[in-house]
Formats: structure tokens, sequence, C-alpha cells
């Protein structure tokens, strides 16, 4: 029940499939092309990039989890040729939507110059100057195409010391100065922003209380029920706290925003759905619901946030490849499963690309998840769909299985 200054109850099986929902992971996969490419982008708004490739990279995993085979072809066309979508980075490297570019501008506009930057960068003003008239002058070109003219070098503890070029590059791409206009394998090629980005594409930014709202926004229909730590992360990560309070009151009094109370889950914080998730929403409660079986990226957007998948589904998961081999649970390279509306373990594969060979080198369920013939149906179709994905002819389980997984026919 709700009234006029209560939040509306919701049960938690009916917050997790709207979560679910929101982020294209229930329901019949569609067909790849470019209109549900940028129709799941638009529900996402952000893919996260990262160069780990045990399997496939992380974007291929995510955006396959949800399209299937063919995505991938499409989104490098959207990226390179058509310049629908770009990347850039707020917590992470990522695609984003260049119909946001707005938005982005005004976070680009306000990027923090800390003391030891501006120090640097004032110092290297001949480097800086010698990307732009390179760009100018010459048009796209790889990170290797830059002289490193600094005269101060960057000093570091990690992997950037003295990466003169790759951090003046950085500096320019998160102001917004540059963007990178393609890939020669990993290496990045760079533009000029003023060159690359579509002349339909309004260059002007929002003014930042509007970027945020437009944000928080964004942000709620691709979590479908949020809190305001939610919220923030999914934008902007852990290490970033942008005012957000102000945004959720106006987006609350104008209602676009709907106040949430799950059951069972404590009210110490408020928690909300946009107003558009309301009609996903009451289908949910319907019973109009159709959840399937996927393996996720380790950086998969509906995951991203561990606390959130602590909270929402008690699913525990920690990306083990960032944890001492010794140390490690499960393993190095992990996928977690979702089955309907439930995280029920993980999978460690690793693509043998040699061979041609997906190996499973271990698969995991949650001690409350009973393994029926029929799960390990849906999981081992799910492995075989990857192994064809990533280019594999053949799928080899290891000896690391949970007790009476029901033997492959």
């Amino acid at each position: 029940m709700r009234g006029p200054d209560r939040p509306l109850v919701i049960s938690r099986q009916a917050a997790q499939r709207l979560a679910i929902a929101s982020q294209r992971l229930s329901s019949p996969r569609p067909r790849a092309d470019a209109a549900t490419v940028m129709s799941l982008l638009r529900a996402l708004r952000y893919v996260q990039l990262d160069p780990v490739s045990v399997v496939a990279p992380s974007h291929e995993i995510v955006l396959w989890s949800r399209l299937g085979m063919g995505a991938n072809a499409v989104i490098d066309d959207l990226l390179s040729r058509q310049r629908q979508l770009f990347e850039y980075s707020l917590a992470a490297a990522a695609i984003v939507l260049t119909e946001d570019w707005p938005m982005y501008r005004a976070f680009m506009d306000a990027y923090p110059t800390y003391p030891e930057m501006s120090t640097w960068v004032g110092a290297n003003h001949a480097l800086h100057q010698h990307i732009l008239d390179r760009l100018a002058a010459r048009g796209p070109l790889p990170t290797s195409g830059f002289q490193d003219v600094a005269v101060v070098p960057w000093k570091s503890s990690g992997w950037t010391a003295g990466r003169n070029v790759e951090r003046m590059l950085q500096f320019l791409w998160l102001r917004g100065t540059v963007m990178v206009a393609g890939r020669e394998g990993r290496e990045r090629i760079w533009d000029l922003t003023e060159s690359h980005l579509p002349v339909t594409v309004g260059q002007a930014a929002l003014e930042m209380d509007q970027a945020l709202m437009t944000a928080v926004e964004h942000a709620m229909r691709a979590l479908g029920v949020a809190r305001q730590g939610d919220i923030r992360r999914y934008f902007f990560g852990l290490n970033s706290a942008p005012p957000l309070g102000v945004a959720l009151d106006k987006l609350l009094a104008e209602g676009q925003l709907v106040p949430v109370a799950i059951e069972g889950e404590p009210n110490d914080q408020p928690t909300y759905i946009h107003v558009e998730s309301l009609e996903a929403l009451a289908a949910i409660q319907a019973g109009r619901w159709a959840g399937r079986t996927v393996l996720l990226s380790p950086f998969d957007n509906l995951i991203c946030d561990r606390d959130r998948v602590q909270r929402l589904w008690g699913f525990s998961f920690k990306n083990e490849m960032y944890v001492p081999k010794t140390k490690r649970q499960y393993g190095y390279y992990l996928l977690p499963i979702l089955h309907g509306d439930q995280l029920i373990g993980r999978v460690a594969p690793r693509l043998d690309r040699r061979r041609g060979v997906l190996e499973i080198e271990g698969l995991y369920l949650e001690p409350s998840v009973r393994p029926t013939a029929a799960l390990a149906h849906a999981v081992q179709g799910q492995l075989d769909e990857l192994a064809t994905f990533a280019g594999a002819t053949a799928v080899h389980y290891g000896d690391i299985l949970p007790p009476g997984w029901p033997a492959r026919r």
C-alpha cells in the first residue's frame, strides 16, 4: 500500500526482476543490429572497457550476454564510422553515447585538476602544444605518433611513471580537448574533438545542475531500483561524490522519481524507481516475466556495484584477478551466472586460443542452489554459446564441478 507520504512497497523479487529487466537481461535476446545496439546503449548509457581478454574483452561479453552473436561488428561501426558512440572515462574507460555529449561536456569542464597535475601540465606546455599541433596538421594519430618533448617527467609510483605522452593525452581526453577516434589493436588513435565530434552534436555543455539531473535519470532507468549511493557509483565510481541530493530532490518534486520500500530491507536510506519504470514494475507484479540464463562479464553493469549486488541478491562477488593466487577462492577470471532472477554461482573459463578450446577451470554454485539437470543444461548451453562466440570449437570441463552436477550428455 502507498499513502500520500508513504513509499510504494515492493517485494524483493520484484526489485530484483526490475533491475534485471532494466539491464536488458530478461526475455529472449533480440537480433543484433544497429537499432538494437543503440537501444541497448540507451538503456545502459555506457559499457565499460577493460583490456583483460581471458575469453574476450569485457564490453564484447556484455553485448553478447544481451544480444548474442554479431553485436561487436555493429558497435565498432557505430564507434568509428557513424560516431554515434565514443570512448570516455568517469569511473573507468567506457563506451558512451554521443548524444550524451552535452552532459559529459559539463563533467569535462569541471574535471578536477589536482595541484601536481596542474604543475606538471604547466611545466610541459611544449608537449601539450605539440600534441595539439600534430593532430591539427596530421589528423588522427596513435599514441606512438607523438614525440616526448616533456621538460619535466611524470612522477608516479605505478606504471605511468615517465609515460609523459600518455599522461598528457589522458589529461586532454578527460578535459574533452581530444577524443579516441579508433584503435589499432589495443593502441588508441587520437583526434581533436572539434574534428572528430559529429557536427550534428551540439558541443555546448549542459549547466552542471542539469547535467547531474540527466545523469541521475539515466542511472535510475538503468538500475531499475536504487539508492543515492547506487546512482553515484553507477556513473561516477567509488572515488567521486558529486552533490546529487539537490538533483534527487528536484526530480522527486517533479514526479520523475518514485520513492519505494523493499520488503525485508531496512529503510535506513531512501530508495527510488524512475516513473518510466512503473509500467515494467506493474508487468512484473502481474506475473509477466521471462528470465533466462546468462553469463556475465566481471565488469557487467548489473554487478559493477558489489555492495548493491550483495544487498539486493545476497551474492558476494570479488574480481579475483586482483587477488594473489594463493588467496583466490575460485579463480583468476570469473563470470557470474544469472539464472532467472537469481545470481546462482560463477564459472572460471579460459580460452586456449592455440587449441581452440574453452577450458572450464571451475564451476561453482551458491550453497543454496541445487544442481538439477535443467540447470546444468541451461548453464552448459551458455558455455557452448560462449565458446562459439570466442572462436573455440570445443568446451573442456575440468575436475572442479559442483557436487552432484549432472554428467554432460
